[in-house]
């Protein structure tokens, strides 16, 4: 579905509504741009490769979102008119941060001494 850049830690996703209709909130246990602001807009290609533009991109994949913000560890999702369901946002959100699923086999200190 999406390639994203994966950790190993679990991220913890609190889903939030907004006072504004259609706008979710989920605060992350990780700071996902720093202390930068960052905007992303359903008619703008997403040009970058850094961990905030590959989850705009793949929750835009999701179909019926207009606008996403993030700034550091909160992402602001506007659903606008779209049918998405808010779960499957959080889903994306933690498995970004997930490298080791269920067949992802744990690297040992024997592993990376046969390469030196």
């Amino acid at each position: 579905m999406y390639d994203l850049v994966r950790m190993g830690q679990p991220v913890t996703v609190i889903q939030k509504s907004s006072s504004k209709p259609g706008v979710q909130r989920y605060e992350i246990n990780r700071s996902i741009t720093g202390m930068d602001h960052e905007r992303f807009e359903a008619s703008e290609e997403i040009l970058g490769e850094r961990p905030p533009d590959k989850l705009a991109k793949a929750i835009f994949e999701l179909g019926g979102v207009d606008k996403i913000t993030m700034n550091s560890n909160v992402i602001t999702v506007d659903l606008g008119k779209g049918g998405v369901d808010p779960n499957q946002i959080m889903a994306i959100i933690v498995d970004m941060f997930t490298y080791y699923l269920p067949g992802v086999e744990v690297p040992s200190f024997e592993d990376n001494s046969d390469q030196e």
